[in-house]
């Protein structure tokens, strides 16, 4: 089974972080489930690694959220985020489901995975798991949840 970054990160949060996350605090029962799930060592480690950076970029409580520019995208960005990507990253940032430095956030993780290009679903995962990780997120998260997996996805107002 040829699996990637994303496979292990979509298993993990499917199957464990949006059970309970305070459950969720061992890692080695956790690599010991993804082996048993058929996951290879080495994948495994490359997803902790992307989700240990995801921690790491985690803003400080209470810290103001600032709305920038319009983010212009170049080089490598282009070649892995197609038009309906980056034009989903704008409308989520425009209608206050994601502010300037989670759209950042999200683009690093995104541009942190093992794949040449991103598809929309698999950006809207990317999007998912980082507002997951975000304090104070839990309405934009909520919002993007329904969006994923209702049949028909509600507008935003």
């Amino acid at each position: 089974m040829k699996e990637s970054i994303l496979d292990v990160l979509l298993y993990l949060f499917e199957h464990y972080f949006t059970e309970d996350a305070d459950l969720v605090r061992d890692r080695d029962s956790l690599q010991a489930g993804l082996l048993q799930a058929g996951f290879s060592p080495a994948e495994i480690s490359k997803a902790f690694d992307w989700l240990d950076a995801l921690a790491e970029q985690r803003p400080a409580a209470g810290r103001p959220r600032a709305d920038g520019p319009t983010r212009v995208y170049f080089g490598p960005e282009l070649d892995k985020l197609d038009v309906e990507c980056r034009g989903f990253l704008l409308f989520l940032e425009q209608h206050g489901v994601l502010d300037g430095d989670q759209r950042e956030l999200v683009l690093d993780r995104a541009m942190a995975l093992d794949q040449d290009e991103l598809d929309l679903d698999d950006l809207k995962w990317v999007v998912l798991m980082v507002l997951f990780n975000q304090p104070g997120s839990e309405a934009a998260y909520a919002w993007m949840e329904t969006q994923m997996f209702a049949d028909e996805p509600e507008p935003v107002h």
